[in-house]
């Protein structure tokens, strides 16, 4: 991440202080928690952070003022808003209201079509990330059989399309997908990203393979954080695989900071 530190004196040295405001609603602990690592992060890039902090009690309309008030603000460049949000919100509606250009997590259906046209625009933070860590070690995707458990719009499809646009063939499994195993023993990369606490064992695994895991559960009320593979299985057959905690959601983070970086940099240019 300490990479980064050059785009942000660039910026600042131009005049413009790149500003992330993230809205958290509620009093989730773990949204507490994962705002609180963003905050870090922009405190040791330099970059400006602010949150927003509402009640769950805040009726939706007023959230989406907010929103649209700082759509307009010229002094914010980056704008987040933290899931999940508390029950009797339409998610999909706030974070659609987001403009596209703020629009650091990439939710927004002008976003996600940039990615799906493979036209320029900013990437999802963790599928972002994942390619990053593949680059990280050396693993080009090109001709390789990369395999994805998972489906969800904030990282199984869109970590499909960078795979695909980094010349992978790529199948997506999902929890209609029979027989698992046999699919995941083809992958030269496996990306588990299901939610699903030690759904992937070790067996599953093609020997030599590289694991990206994306899971993060909590099992029973237990403190300890499992990822989807069943880590104690999976390492001595894996050639290569990433923790949970310390794999992808530091890289997730670090994505963050560059989409804001990014986007702060296209003001500059319009």
């Amino acid at each position: 991440m300490d990479s980064l530190v050059p785009r942000v004196e660039s910026l600042i040295g131009r005049g413009l202080t790149p500003h992330l405001t993230v809205i958290v609603v509620g009093d989730d602990p773990a949204s507490q928690v994962y705002v609180k690592h963003k905050v870090k992060a922009c405190q040791r890039l330099g970059i400006r952070s602010s949150v927003m902090r509402l009640p769950s009690s805040v009726p939706e309309s007023e959230l989406l003022d907010h929103i649209d008030r700082l759509n307009v603000d010229p002094d914010v460049h980056a704008v987040l808003v933290q899931l999940p949000l508390p029950k009797g919100f339409d998610e999909g509606r706030v974070v659609r209201r987001v403009d596209p250009r703020k629009d650091v997590d990439v939710f927004h259906p002008v976003n996600a079509g940039k990615l799906l046209l493979g036209d320029p625009g900013l990437e999802p933070c963790t599928p972002k990330g994942i390619v990053a860590l593949l680059d990280g070690i050396g693993c080009d995707p090109a001709g390789k059989h990369a395999v994805v458990v998972g489906r969800s719009n904030i990282v199984g499809k869109p970590i499909a399309l960078l795979l695909l646009r980094r010349n992978a063939t790529v199948t997506v499994c999902h929890s209609r997908t029979p027989d698992l195993g046999a699919i995941t023993r083809q992958a030269d990369i496996l990306v588990a990203a299901v939610g699903r606490a030690g759904l992937i064992k070790g067996d599953m695994i093609k020997p030599g393979a590289t694991v990206i895991d994306v899971g993060v559960n909590r099992v029973d009320g237990d403190k300890k954080l499992y990822g989807d593979v069943d880590f104690d299985s999976a390492v001595s057959v894996a050639g290569a695989i990433t923790p949970v905690p310390g794999g992808v959601g530091p890289m997730t983070i670090a994505m963050l900071m560059s989409n804001t970086l990014e986007a702060a940099e296209s003001c500059l240019t319009l």
